[in-house]
């Protein structure tokens, strides 16, 4: 039973892999000036890259936990969701209101998948 680390540093990996599991850390978007349909839309294009670095996508996404700062943003951020899960492919998932590590941010969001059979 391997375990893989990515982008490791002292405090976290971007990417952990094990038995088949990838598990990624928080994502949040890449320019929280922007509003929660932008920052909800670059959170999860980031999802997309972590996922394709450990051989898995959104096809093979088991558990999602969304993290938004104001549930006022909810419906919005779900519009973004919605059009970005695969349908018939939603995985388990929450989503709660939470402070963030800065102000500007809105919304994160940290995800569990398979890796992509062989």
């Amino acid at each position: 039973m391997t375990i893989t680390r990515q982008h490791t540093n002292q405090r976290m990996s971007r990417i952990v892999t094990h038995n088949n599991t990838v598990y990624l850390c928080g994502q949040v978007c890449s320019d929280a000036t922007q509003g929660i349909t932008e920052q909800t839309q670059t959170m999860l294009a980031k999802v997309d890259d972590l996922l394709a670095q450990a051989n898995s996508d959104k096809y093979h996404l088991l558990s999602a936990t969304v993290y938004i700062s104001d549930m006022q943003y909810f419906a919005q951020m779900n519009e973004v969701w919605d059009v970005w899960v695969p349908q018939g492919h939603a995985p388990a998932r929450a989503c709660v209101q939470a402070a963030m590590a800065r102000p500007e941010l809105l919304v994160e969001v940290s995800v569990i998948a398979a890796v992509k059979s062989s």
